[in-house]
């Protein structure tokens, strides 16, 4: 056990007087060093000193110093409050090692932090290794998406059971959710089963290989609103225009899928509906339900059953979706996934799809049906 020498203080006091970058720097350096270094005790009056020198060495340096210091107290559990505390409200380039490292932060202060500070300061935060349920509330509260899908990927968070519901819930308008949602160990079988209606049929296929779910029991509920919806009238009739020119385009061997394309791109989407039910022979409901279907699978398969071409298929999936305008744009990697499903898809799979289609109009059983036995076929 040593204290600080007069050596040591007579340096302090030299590099005290060094106004450089690289007097700071060697001065932060020094300081921090006699503050955590192992064996040396410091008194009450050394500590208070070093505390001041650090404080005085954030309020007049530039941003690579404070940022030096935040990096070296970070990691230390009894680094001054203050000092972190100051750290963690600075630019995030200096607080973003406080913020996602240190313990020394109460869950009020980094409220306050998510409160008013900047945006990347949210995102630190829902990095940290260990967040609060009150933390993760207000991160939560924050309503970015970016902020809330960074929280939900760590694993570390604890999250509410009510604020889990929540942002299930959420899920069925931000798709951006459902993955790291899926994918917590936290999150409870009754709120993944609700999922299963809203999500891709990939992350339902995930559902059903990672929770304690009856593949039945989708089955029946399915079938029960499928049967609901099939006795409700449509809530508007179909523009005779736009049926009448259809039948007359069929009739004329007219439709082809450019002028699908065209129709969509004009925004015509009833005259949309009229053309596809047409062409592929299901009824005008059915092709309704098919464009809304969250995932695609439904679209890509009547396209691939009618043999159209893959770059085609995927300007009518892009501007279906553009047409859906209470959807968000497709995520990145999207119109690669469903083109992929597209492709692997047998078109004699889709095909008998197709056929089935045109007399069951139960369309979203049939897409589970090609993912479980036609998907497997794929695969190999």
């Amino acid at each position: 056990m040593s204290y600080m020498s007069g050596p040591e203080t007579q340096r302090l006091l030299e590099l005290a007087r060094d106004k450089t970058v690289a007097g700071r720097h060697a001065l932060t350096a020094t300081v921090t060093d006699l503050f955590f270094a192992q064996g040396t005790t410091l008194t009450d009056r050394e500590r208070a000193l070093m505390t001041e020198i650090l404080r005085q060495l954030i309020n007049d340096v530039e941003s690579s110093v404070r940022r030096s210091l935040a990096e070296r107290l970070a990691h230390q559990k009894n680094a001054p409050r203050d000092l972190v505390l100051a750290l963690a409200n600075d630019e995030i380039a200096v607080a973003h090692s406080i913020l996602l490292h240190s313990e020394v932060l109460r869950d009020e202060e980094l409220i306050e932090i998510i409160h008013h500070r900047t945006l990347e300061h949210q995102l630190a935060i829902a990095m940290r290794k260990s967040v609060s349920e009150q933390v993760c509330d207000a991160l939560v509260e924050t309503g970015d998406v970016g902020v809330i899908k960074t929280l939900l990927e760590n694993t570390d968070a604890r999250i509410a059971s009510a604020t889990m519901a929540y942002l299930v819930e959420q899920s069925k308008r931000v798709d951006t959710y459902q993955n790291p949602l899926l994918r917590r160990p936290d999150l409870s079988a009754d709120l993944a089963k609700k999922m299963y209606f809203w999500v891709s049929a990939a992350l339902r296929k995930h559902i059903l290989e990672h929770f304690p779910v009856d593949p039945a029991e989708f089955d029946d509920v399915l079938e029960e609103t499928v049967c609901d919806l099939a006795k409700k009238p449509a809530a508007t009739e179909e523009p005779r225009k736009s049926v009448q020119l259809a039948k007359s385009l069929s009739e004329e061997k007219a439709i082809t899928p450019q002028l699908l394309i065209q129709s969509l791109r004009q925004g015509e989407i009833a005259l949309f509906e009229a053309l596809f039910a047409r062409m592929t022979g299901i009824r005008l409901t059915l092709v309704r339900r098919l464009l809304f279907e969250r995932g695609g699978e439904g679209l890509a398969i009547a396209c691939r059953g009618m043999r159209i071409e893959p770059p085609l298929f995927a300007s009518i999936y892009l501007l279906s979706r553009k047409a859906r305008q209470s959807d968000p744009p497709p995520e990145r990697g999207e119109v690669k996934r469903i083109l992929d499903f597209y492709e692997q898809t047998p078109p004699s799979s889709a095909e008998q799809l197709l056929r089935k289609w045109r007399r069951d109009q139960d369309f979203l059983k049939a897409v589970w049906e090609i993912e479980r036995p036609a998907r497997t076929h794929v695969a190999g």
